[in-house]
């Protein structure tokens, strides 16, 4: 499976994933589902939802082309 998270999404996941362990520690268990999914996601920058709907927020390589003179 290709990387589909752009840079961006990739930090923000980082972000979400982290806040949430901390509400994981210091409120509910439950918030530690969401810490391990928005940091395994945000570390491999590949998203099993983004697959299955063909999205990707990575910006898409331009090829290069030599101009002639």
């Amino acid at each position: 499976m290709e990387k589909n998270i752009g840079r961006k999404d990739r930090m923000i996941r980082a972000v979400i994933g982290l806040v949430a362990l901390y509400l994981a520690y210091a409120y509910n268990v439950w918030w530690l589902v969401l810490a391990v999914i928005a940091l395994i996601t945000s570390i491999t920058g590949k998203c099993l939802l983004y697959s299955l709907f063909k999205k990707k927020s990575k910006p898409i390589a331009k090829k290069v082309t030599k101009k002639k003179k």
